[in-house]
């Protein structure tokens, strides 16, 4: 399969989109003509990007939550809940795990059921099978903007129907909604199925309409290295900006220590400017969102709190310009509406508290994102060098020499032989660096950090002090204490 960072060809595209319409019914429903005279009608109070770019001119971080439920009332009902009792600034809508991986008879079996039990029986929303009026139903009740959120590796009918329904947000991307989410699929088919979906969201662009897409910055969710999730954010950013994506929001999990995440969406901002500049996407509009911890969450309720107000605090001081909210039953399943809004409004509490703080500074933090800087673009450029300057073929040639690899990812084709833990202070390093383009200076930094919280711990670093990191948090405290 020959893949490249080139902008499809707008007959190819429609040769495509006719498979793709016609993979189930509600295909039928998107009239391109038609979806772009109703996105033009949406006011910019609704609109992702517009929200998101004043937000950034403000320097304010705004609040979203994830939410999604099987059949179409019930889930508008959810969202004005967190519109209105959680205060939300922007809205979701997390699409089902069925919908996800294209089983759309799996999921009307589900939308069935859950009108059958009279709950939901989907843990999401199946935007695809609902089509495009509901998805109009959804966005039109409610006063906020609204953006897809999900974890397909194909998304290119969901990209259709969601775009054509109203939602002026799109998340994901070909390596971000592939390594961490599936074993089979191949690198090159996704980057290509989600070329479809941004030279869509292009075309939207050119006909006047923005809609912001959102790479998925935490991956695996799991001690992931700030210049891993960078690498992806930009390569996402690079093969969106060449289809015409002009909205960016570049993301990232939050690792726990407040210097590295501080210093983590700050280098995240610079390096996209940086990288989108030097390959002449001068017109892209530059977003970062943080996650809250994705991790094990205390069951708690209270030291949840805990775990969330950390990560709003984080998102404050970083200047994120949105902070995607966790729940306080995260370590529970899924939450109720009560719960989802609690924890918007524990985090819009924070963030309103330390809007006004002035940026953070110091040697440590300059230092820090000095380091991600050197250790992403020594990612990227030998990508860029495997690819002789296509990001495209560098990513897919990268991910097989192991040039760079994502943690924990389930994907046969990630090599997944990195092992990050903690330092001493709780900020991600890594004990064992693969294949990947580090220098030996920033590998002596790296095993320096761990040997010292070694001494420190009395024991030499090991995987254990891995499996004591992933669970730490669960437990009370940051950094995996041996026992």
């Amino acid at each position: 399969m020959q893949i490249t960072n080139k902008k499809l060809d707008w007959d190819k595209f429609l040769e495509i989109r006719k498979e793709v319409l016609n993979s189930w019914p509600t295909g039928q429903e998107v009239d391109l003509e038609e979806a772009i005279a109703y996105q033009s009608q949406i006011p910019a109070s609704r609109r992702f990007a517009e929200k998101l770019a004043a937000a950034k001119k403000e320097g304010i971080t705004l609040a979203q939550p994830r939410a999604g439920v099987a059949l179409v009332n019930e889930h508008i009902e959810l969202l004005r809940y967190l519109e209105t009792e959680g205060e939300a600034d922007l809205l979701p809508t997390t699409i089902d795990s069925y919908t996800r991986q294209n089983r759309y008879n799996e999921a009307q079996a589900g939308i069935d059921e859950s009108r059958s039990v009279g709950r939901s029986m989907l843990n999401g929303f199946p935007a695809v099978n609902h089509g495009v009026l509901a998805c109009r139903q959804v966005v039109e009740a409610l006063n906020s903007p609204v953006q897809v959120r999900h974890g397909t590796p194909d998304a290119r009918l969901l990209t259709e129907i969601s775009l054509a329904g109203g939602f002026t947000a799109y998340e994901g991307g070909g390596i971000s909604y592939n390594i961490p989410y599936a074993k089979e699929v191949p690198l090159e088919r996704s980057i290509r199925d989600w070329q479809y979906a941004d030279r869509l969201v292009g075309y939207y662009e050119e006909r006047g309409i923005s809609i912001n897409r959102e790479p998925f910055g935490p991956l695996t969710g799991t001690l992931v290295p700030p210049s891993i999730s960078h690498s992806v954010a930009i390569i996402e950013a690079l093969l969106a900006a060449e289809q015409g994506v002009k909205s960016l929001t570049l993301g990232y999990g939050q690792c726990g220590n407040l210097i590295q995440d501080v210093a983590a969406i700050r280098s995240l901002e610079e390096l996209a400017d940086e990288y989108l500049s030097r390959f002449g996407y001068q017109d892209t509009v530059i977003t970062t969102v943080f996650h809250q911890w994705m991790g094990g969450f205390p069951q708690d309720e209270s030291k949840a709190f805990g775990v969330i107000s950390w990560g709003a605090a984080t998102a404050a001081l970083a200047k994120a310009t949105k902070v995607i909210v966790k729940t306080p039953h995260e370590a529970m399943g899924i939450p109720t509406k009560e719960a989802n809004a609690s924890g918007i409004k524990a985090t819009k509490q924070v963030l309103n508290m330390l809007k006004d703080q002035p940026l953070m500074d110091s040697q440590d933090l300059n230092n820090e994102k000095e380091l991600i800087k050197a250790e992403t673009r020594a990612i990227l450029e030998k990508l860029l060098d495997f690819g002789q300057g296509d990001i495209a073929v560098g990513t897919v040639r990268g991910f097989q020499a192991e040039l760079i690899d994502v943690p924990f990812a389930p994907s046969r084709f990630n090599a997944g032989k990195l092992l990050p833990a903690r330092d001493s202070f709780g900020a991600v390093r890594l004990l064992d660096f693969g294949n990947l383009p580090f220098d030996e200076a920033i590998k002596d930094m790296h095993r320096g950090k761990i040997a010292t919280r070694g001494k420190l711990e009395g024991r030499e670093p090991s995987f254990q002090m891995v499996i004591d990191d992933i669970y730490a948090i669960g437990k009370g405290m940051l950094v995996g204490k041996a026992r």
